[in-house]
């Protein structure tokens, strides 16, 4: 039986599945459950199962009406970490946040961004957190010592966590289902619920998903006049340019430049220098012709 297989999947934990496969003897029945079906689940489905049935509990994107659903349109990293501070200043509305960020990198950048104003309030979890790390850090905020928490989707699912008041969506999530895990940390036990989504240009196209997968459009929320729109970019944001000193791009062109001169090279291998030398002089017609050659040289 293996539980959140997809999570384990995205974690990296194939190979240690693989491996469980092969101690366990070939006549056996496989029980997997996940939240969503994806490529990986279906691959791993194909490798090691013989005929499976699947079962659906519920439909995939069934909106939850007990969350209250809010987007804002941000420019960039930067913005969304300044937008989020102002949003957390108010104690009372957001009492106890669970604040999604895409990967292990980012999480660590905002919790040093806004360690400062929330460093005794806030605790921050992910798989490069040791064991005893991230269950302290959950406990702490179950236990409302900590308000914030800021977490990668290891916390998306399978943690009951009650009175969480809002879950923030730092970046908006690449699997429109991984959407509904996250919002799903609140309005537990059907109590109401609220999430916010912060996306930018490049992440619309990600949140227009989400939307399709529930049938059901986020209201938007405008920006606040009092938030600085900050113009730093984090190297992702960059746009690219590709520098005339690339090594890649000189090799392609030389490679470009050596065939261009192969096709031009039309001439005949006319053999080596012995014999090219040997084509200037004509065949002597007659002896006198050959002595006077000899007389020559």
């Amino acid at each position: 039986v293996i539980d959140e297989v997809d999570v384990m999947l995205d974690l990296g934990f194939r190979h240690q599945l693989i491996n469980i496969f092969d101690i366990l003897p070939q006549r056996r029945q496989n029980i997997m459950f996940s939240a969503t079906m994806t490529e990986e689940v279906d691959s791993l489905i194909d490798d090691f199962f013989i005929l499976p049935s699947k079962i659906a509990i519920e439909i995939s994107g069934t909106r939850l009406d007990n969350i209250d659903q809010q987007c804002y349109s941000v420019p960039n990293f930067y913005t969304k970490v300044n937008l989020l501070a102002h949003l957390l200043s108010d104690k009372e509305i957001f009492s106890k946040v669970l604040i999604f960020v895409s990967n292990k990198k980012n999480a660590d950048k905002v919790y040093e961004l806004l360690e400062e104003m929330y460093g005794s309030q806030m605790g921050i979890i992910h798989s490069n957190k040791s064991q005893n790390y991230r269950f302290r850090s959950v406990e702490q905020f179950d236990e409302g010592i900590n308000r914030i928490l800021i977490a990668t989707d290891i916390m998306a699912r399978g943690l009951d966590i009650d009175e969480i008041t809002h879950v923030i969506n730092f970046d908006t999530p690449t699997f429109p289902e991984n959407y509904m895990h996250r919002i799903g940390r609140s309005g537990r036990a059907e109590k109401q619920g609220r999430s916010i989504l912060f996306y930018t240009e490049k992440e619309e196209p990600l949140k227009e998903a989400i939307e399709s997968l529930m049938n059901y459009s986020i209201p938007f929320v405008d920006f606040p006049s009092e938030v600085e729109i900050s113009s730093e970019l984090v190297p992702e944001e960059k746009p690219k340019v590709i520098e005339s000193t690339n090594r890649n791009l000189k090799k392609i062109t030389e490679e470009k430049a050596f065939h261009k001169k192969k096709e031009k090279n039309t001439k005949t291998n006319q053999g080596g220098s012995y014999l090219r030398k040997k084509k200037i002089y004509k065949n002597p017609k007659t002896r006198g012709d050959k002595n006077m050659k000899k007389r020559r040289k």
